[in-house]
Parts: structure tokens; sequence; C-alpha cells
């Protein structure tokens, strides 16, 4: 299951959106921001609810 979900890179700031694949559980990975090129943590789970949450963070707030 694809999900798309807005974004805010910690480096620039610049709203971008992501596709999460919510079928591969709780997940956590790097992807470069579509603006200005930096590294971004993404960390994925389903909630109790079953709903798919995402949360960001740069290299230094790891």
């Amino acid at each position: 299951m694809l999900v798309t979900r807005h974004i805010q890179c910690p480096y620039c700031g610049e709203r971008i959106d992501i596709v999460v694949d919510a079928s591969a559980g709780d997940q956590r990975y790097i992807e470069d921001c579509q603006v200005c090129c930096r590294p971004i943590s993404i960390e994925v789970w389903i909630d109790a609810d079953e709903q798919v949450r995402v949360s960001v963070s740069g290299e230094d707030e790891a």
C-alpha cells in the first residue's frame, strides 16, 4: 500500500511529498530532499488506529 505524505525538510524548510510503502511495516531510511539534496532520516510506523505516521529529522538530530 503506497501512501503519499507531506513532510518539511529539516534543512531548507521546504514542504515536499514522499511516497511510503505502508505494507512494509515499521521502517527507517534515508531519502535526499528534492530541493536541497541533503539527507533526511525518515521513520515510518503504523499507529494503534492503523494510520501511517511519518517522522523526519536531519543527520545532526538523529
